[in-house]
């Protein structure tokens, strides 16, 4: 896996960015469990094409808020670079930009269970 980042991640991450045509926030609270990734809170500061908000959003200093109750196996990021500033991804461990450069779709997925590494 050339290229592959490996983070240790115990309960969950949040996973923000700038929408590349409306140039505003999203940002998404993740949970893991059973080897899936639930996503529990979502939020845009805004709303307009392809980023309306939730049902039951409710607006929350200047941010719509809603709990999705999604559930997925793995999450694939595209990495177009159209932003200029990649995916923010904060666990419990600090923060980092990833997919900041074009390249291929970034895939993050639940592993094993005393797997970490960089």
């Amino acid at each position: 896996m050339a290229g592959a980042i490996a983070l240790a991640v115990s309960q969950g991450f949040t996973l923000g960015w700038t929408h590349s045509v409306e140039r505003v926030g999203w940002v998404e609270e993740w949970q893991i469990d059973d080897g899936r990734l639930h996503l529990t809170q979502a939020a845009v500061r805004g709303s307009g094409a392809g980023m309306e908000p939730g049902e039951g959003a409710v607006l929350k200093d200047g941010w719509w808020v809603w709990s999705p109750g999604i559930s997925v196996p793995s999450l694939s990021l595209a990495a177009s670079g159209a932003t200029g500033q990649g995916w923010r991804l904060c666990t419990d461990s600090g923060c980092r930009i990833i997919g900041a450069e074009p390249g291929a779709p970034l895939l993050l997925t639940p592993c094993a269970k005393g797997v970490a590494g960089e």
